[in-house]
């Protein structure tokens, strides 16, 4: 069964979703994380944004379903000298 994408998210509408996650690292779900968004958005056009955000390795879900930015361009030679770290 296909989806029926209404709205996709603009540029700084991810760029606003990604510092929300990087301020509230690790404190929300991700309906809570929504609701501490600076500006109202669709839940629907967030949970796009999340997925992005989730395909390009930015953020991650934990098991309790709390979301926790894991992206951090400084620390990728030190990730690279260890490879047991990918999958």
């Amino acid at each position: 069964m296909q989806k029926r994408i209404l709205r996709y998210p603009r540029l700084d509408t991810v760029r606003m979703v990604e510092e929300t996650i990087k301020k509230y690292d690790g404190d929300f779900k991700k309906k809570a994380l929504w609701e501490h968004l600076p500006r109202k958005m669709m839940y629907q056009t967030y949970c796009i944004a999340i997925d992005y955000l989730l395909y390009s390795k930015k953020i991650s879900i934990d098991t309790n379903g709390t979301v926790g930015w894991i992206f951090y361009p400084a620390n990728v030679r030190d990730q690279l000298l260890h490879p047991e770290l990918f999958y």
